[in-house]
């Protein structure tokens, strides 16, 4: 010990000595991933100079930067906007003074048709709020309002795969360009249908990423976005075209699936954690089960509203055999998130199910789009359908489960969906995780990925459950350190975030959600394990927490399409 050391007073000596076993144990603590410790490096020329770069070789001829300007989004960045022939928008962000080597590409949404750069999955990521990250997106190569841009197979081409891998490509050429060198790390994330950009990305190109997250993503897009879509829609819809179901029962239904399955893992909290192994009767909500003052549809259901419930949680099945033509349906717990899906929010609403649906079937999901007539009523549920619509599944669907390029070239994936997500079963995400294993081993899936379901979260965000999370910064310390991600930490969400969800910036200001110092948490772990309240504690807090194991986990999920998660050759 020198003089110096010698006249600090005994508590500081003994912090001193104590710091550096501190700062390992944070570390080694198996909830915290590092990423890799990479130096900033500067622009070797100027923004505008970004300009001149010559994009025909990746888009074709006539493939060019549009834009180029400087712009401060938090930090100060290089913002390129380009095109990729013939329709294929994207906007690259590249920091000026802030660039740590990494490459971010950002999926996007429904059938998206403008360049988002949102993201979901990644709240409180250090790195990305650091403006770290050359972060990039497509519009998939449509406008928002061309709803019948799948009369053109080009435009089909561009939205089912090309339009990701193209920007990807191109937003690699501009980096070298500016910084004089290409990202030493790169990685995809996205969330619904950016889940399936995500996974087509594994799929198809297995080297253009390091790391791959996929939020709830649509593995089957033609099941899902026609059948699964449409038969909630109209299951909800009486002969005079009105909802059976409406957004006041909501929260009726939903109280009754809490008293029957809420305390199955042990705690009343208001979520179900292991929502596939609830079997809620619908029965329990009967009129005729009540009281004669009770009023359908107020404190109890009609026998056509509980028959719509069964059929809306069985999802959709031949007419004929009963047998089922998707993974399944929402599962209990999601009702309160029906509003404005299949569930009108006010009576005579058209809803999203009914949009989405008749969007899909009327110019997609078919090899010949049907007559501009057609409407959901036209749909018909049964085995030939699905037949139909499996023409384009290797266009289309990211379901295939042959991801051994990936896995050689070291690719890591994290998959996460929310058990109450009303939009995309989580069953559809359980069945290629299954997929996996059944193709390529279970000791080898588990080398390279890894499946987060959360409990009481919607589709991608918010909920009744701690909804922020980050799997960017666990994906970093795989990739970087080849640390492999185990339990992670939720927060819940505040009432002012869940209200700003819908009015996140458009563009480049990638700060995302922060996590209110009070804010209740709870850890998750790799499927199947899950977190389970030791009994004592605050249950507020994720130290409260325990890890245990899915007492039942389903050998298969049975449907007359299984063999769309079987390898596949795809559509080019």
């Amino acid at each position: 010990m020198d003089i110096a050391t010698q006249t600090l007073p005994r508590w500081k000596i003994f912090f001193i000595l104590l710091l550096p076993l501190l700062i390992v144990g944070v570390c080694l603590h198996p909830s915290v991933a590092r990423a890799a410790t990479l130096g900033v490096v500067q622009p070797v020329t100027d923004c505008a100079d970004l300009a001149d770069v010559d994009l025909s070789a990746i888009g074709g001829p006539g493939s060019k930067v549009m834009s180029v300007r400087e712009v401060v989004k938090g930090d100060v960045f290089c913002e390129v906007k380009g095109l990729l022939k013939p329709t294929v928008n994207f906007t690259v962000l590249l920091p000026i003074n802030s660039w740590t080597q990494r490459y971010l590409q950002v999926g996007c949404g429904g059938l998206c048709g403008r360049v988002l750069l949102q993201l979901d999955g990644a709240a409180g990521c250090t790195p990305l709020n650091n403006s770290g990250f050359v972060i990039a997106a497509t519009d998939m190569g449509h406008a928002a309002g061309e709803a019948n841009f799948g009369n053109n197979p080009q435009k089909r081409r561009d939205f089912a795969f090309r339009s990701v891998h193209l920007t990807a490509v191109a937003t690699k050429k501009l980096i070298s360009a500016y910084y004089g060198r290409g990202p030493t790390y790169n990685y995809f994330s996205g969330c619904s249908d950016g889940g399936r950009e995500a996974l087509g990305e594994a799929q198809r190109y297995p080297t253009d990423f390091n790391g791959i997250i996929a939020g709830a993503p649509v593995t089957v897009f033609q099941t899902h976005k026609a059948l699964d879509h449409g038969w909630n829609a109209m299951s909800n819809t009486d002969a005079s075209g009105n909802a059976i179901i409406t957004a006041r029962q909501l929260p009726m239904i939903h109280k009754a699936v809490l008293a029957q399955c809420d305390a199955q893992d042990g705690q009343k909290d208001g979520l179900i954690s292991d929502p596939q192994n609830c079997h809620f009767d619908p029965s329990v909500l009967s009129c005729a089960d009540l009281s004669a003052d009770n009023i359908a549809g107020q404190d109890c259901l009609s026998e056509m509203q509980i028959s719509t419930l069964r059929k809306i949680y069985g999802g959709p099945r031949d007419a004929v055999t009963g047998q089922r033509l998707t993974v399944g349906g929402p599962l209990p717990g999601s009702e309160l998130a029906w509003a404005g899906l299949f569930v009108p929010k006010k009576t005579g609403d058209l809803n999203y199910s009914q949009s989405v649906a008749l969007s899909t079937l009327k110019y997609l999901n078919f090899e010949k789009n049907p007559p501009v007539s057609y409407s959901l009523k036209d749909l018909k549920f049964t085995q030939q359908t699905l037949v139909e619509l499996t023409r384009l599944h290797p266009l289309y669907d990211a379901s295939n489960p042959d991801l051994r390029s990936f896995y050689a070239a070291g690719g890591k994936l994290i998959l996460w969906h929310g058990w109450a997500d009303p939009s995309i079963s989580p069953l559809n995400t359980l069945a290629y995780h299954q997929a996996l294993a059944q193709t390529m081993g279970t000791v080898t899936r588990d080398k390279f990925e890894r499946l987060y379901m959360l409990p009481g979260v919607y589709h991608c965000s918010t909920g009744e459950g701690p909804s922020l999370v980050d799997f960017l910064t666990p994906m970093l310390g795989w990739v970087e350190q080849g640390k492999v991600p185990d339990g992670v930490v939720s927060y819940q969400a505040t009432v002012e975030q869940k209200n700003k969800i819908a009015s996140k910036p458009l563009q480049g200001d990638m700060k995302l959600d922060y996590i209110a110092e009070d804010a209740p948490s709870r850890p998750v772990f790799p499927y199947p394990d899950y977190a389970v309240y030791r009994g004592k504690g605050d249950d507020r807090q994720a130290t409260s927490y325990e890890r245990k194991r899915l007492a039942v986990v389903p050998a298969s999920y049975p449907w007359l399409g299984d063999n769309l998660f079987k390898p596949y050759q795809f559509m080019n």
